[in-house]
């Protein structure tokens, strides 16, 4: 019997261990289409992190990807990518166009574009999502310009990568 307990700890441990720690992660790919002069933008965050920092955040209940989701849920993810991602060009700050987003399993696919970018010699990138929520929270960034492409991982002690041409 002592043989059994022992074994099953040594099974259940690792286990536990797996399903304690969660990893907190989004992606954001921007690529410079040149021959529409713009830069494009989708951003995949896992709703149940945006969902949690957001109803904290807005003290509001969004229920996001529900039937029961807030008529004004657009409104208020315009806001919150407004307020922690921005996008620095040739060094100047850019806005960019919420285009929309899609839902798929438990990511939410944000679509944003920045047009009439003619040249491109520098792109910064400041992403804080979740940052107030998840300690461990990582934005990875994926750029792609050119041919060229380059990824950064973005924490809440380096909140901004920077690229330039």
């Amino acid at each position: 019997m002592k043989k059994l307990n022992y074994l099953l700890f040594l099974v259940l441990i690792p286990l536990f261990a797996f399903t304690l720690h969660k990893y907190y992660v989004s992606l954001t790919e921007i690529e410079y289409v040149e021959a529409q002069k713009s830069i494009q933008i989708i951003s995949n965050i896992f709703i149940d992190d945006l969902e949690g920092e957001m109803d904290k955040k807005y003290h509001k209940t969004f229920n996001i990807g529900t039937k029961q989701e807030v008529d004004s849920i657009n409104f208020y993810f315009k806001k919150y990518l407004h307020q922690n991602f921005h996008i620095t060009i040739n060094d100047s700050i850019n806005k960019y166009n919420y285009i929309g987003k899609e839902y798929e399993d438990n990511i939410v696919h944000f679509y944003l574009e920045i047009p009439n970018i003619q040249k491109l010699n520098s792109i910064q990138v400041v992403n804080t999502s979740l940052f107030q929520s998840f300690e461990n929270q990582q934005n990875i960034i994926k750029i792609k310009v050119k041919g060229f492409n380059k990824t950064f991982y973005l924490t809440r002690n380096n909140d901004k990568g920077l690229l330039k041409f």
